[in-house]
């Protein structure tokens, strides 16, 4: 089964380095991505510096805990609006198809019943009228 990837799942691009493993950094970065699964992310405890890539040096300073916040607040609501948004459209897939079950079966219903009071109606009009010529034919003899 080859899906192409959906592009309203949000997909992580950024690597933050724990601040232990500088050595690492340095041997990360300068080969190339490996097909080999990520290795769990640190506690943001550890995590103490974000790294260039590129060349593995500290650019900034550990962030402050209003920066974590912010930071989480800002993921939270872009994850929140993502899964809304997907939310919103598999939850409206989902109510027009059973909405559409629904309303057959209602249709069908109805056509029956009224088929069946037709078809009632009918035999007492036609039975009506049966009586009445048959009467009028006995009277005018």
């Amino acid at each position: 089964m080859n899906n192409p990837i959906d592009a309203s799942i949000p997909v992580l691009t950024e690597i933050i380095y724990p601040a232990n493993a500088a050595g690492a950094e340095e041997e990360t970065a300068a080969t190339p991505a490996s097909p080999l699964p990520p290795s769990p992310m640190p506690d943001a405890v550890t995590v103490s510096a974000a790294t260039d890539p590129m060349n593995g040096s500290a650019t900034n300073p550990a962030p402050s805990e209003e920066q974590w916040q912010t930071l989480e607040q800002s993921l939270k609501e872009s994850v929140l609006k993502n899964v809304l948004a997907r939310v919103d459209f598999v939850l409206e897939h989902r109510v027009r198809d059973n909405l559409a079950d629904v309303l057959q079966t209602a249709v069908e219903g109805l056509a029956n019943e009224i088929r069946a009071g037709l078809k009632n109606s009918l035999e007492e009009l036609v039975t009506r009228a049966v009586t009445q010529e048959i009467t009028k034919v006995k009277n005018s003899k």
